[in-house]
C-alpha cells in the first residue's frame, strides 16, 4: 500500500490536496515540510524556474519520507509574473507595496507546477492562469498590507480571501492560483495509482 505525502506546508494546498482525492479509496496523507534553496537561476525562465522547484520540493519531500511505506511525494510551486519580472513573497511591507502597484490595473500571469515521484521517476505538470487586477488605490494597498494577507504570498496576494476582491477577470484555473491545480494534479496522481 502506498502513502501519499504532501511536500508543503501550505495550509492551502492541504485543503486543496484533501479536496482532490474525494474518489479515492484513501483520503489521507502526511506532510513533511521541504526545505530548498528558492533562489532563481541567472538567465532561467519563469515556467523552468516554477516546474524545478516544484520537483526540487518532489523530491526533498522523498528524501524526509524515509521511514515512511512506498511513499509517493507531492510537490508545488506557484509564482507570480507581470512584464517578464518573478514576483516572490515580498520581503517587507513596502515590497509588497511595489508589486501591488505593479499589478494594479493590469493583467499577470500566476504559474503554479506541480510535481510527483516516487524515487523512480518524477513527473510534473505546469498551469499557467493570466489574471487582471482592478485599479488599486494607495488606500487599498495600505489597508490589504496592514491585513497581513500579502506577506506570505506570492505576488504578495491572495485569492481566495481578501485579495480576491482585487481581481477583476481570471482567465485559467482558479484552484492553480491558489496553490493546487486540482484537475492536474488528479490526473498525475491517476498515473502513479494513487486515484
Amino acid at each position: 500500500m502506498m502513502t501519499l505525502v504532501l511536500a508543503s506546508t501550505s495550509p492551502r494546498r492541504r485543503e486543496l490536496l484533501a479536496q482532490a482525492l474525494f474518489s479515492a479509496d484513501h483520503d489521507g496523507f502526511e506532510l513533511v515540510a521541504p526545505d530548498i534553496d528558492e533562489s532563481h537561476r541567472s538567465g532561467e525562465a519563469p515556467a523552468d524556474f516554477v516546474v524545478r522547484l516544484a520537483c526540487e520540493k518532489a523530491s526533498a519531500g522523498l528524501a524526509l519520507s524515509a521511514g515512511v511505506d512506498a511513499p509517493v511525494v507531492l510537490g508545488s510551486d506557484t509564482i507570480v509574473v507581470c512584464d517578464d519580472t518573478i514576483l516572490g513573497k515580498p520581503v517587507d511591507e513596502q515590497d509588497a507595496a511595489v508589486m501591488l502597484r505593479s499589478l494594479s490595473g493590469r493583467e499577470h500571469t500566476v504559474m503554479t507546477a506541480v510535481a510527483v515521484t516516487n524515487g523512480e521517476r518524477t513527473e510534473s505538470e505546469l498551469v499557467c492562469t493570466k489574471v487582471r487586477f482592478c485599479e488599486l488605490s494607495d488606500k487599498d494597498i495600505q489597508a490589504y498590507i496592514a491585513s497581513k494577507e500579502p506577506m506570505d504570498k506570492a505576488g504578495a496576494y491572495g485569492i481566495q480571501a481578501i485579495g480576491g476582491s482585487f481581481v477583476e477577470a481570471i482567465e485559467g484555473s482558479y484552484s492553480a492560483v491558489v496553490g493546487l491545480p486540482l484537475v492536474e494534479t488528479r490526473n498525475l496522481l491517476k498515473r502513479f495509482s494513487v486515484l
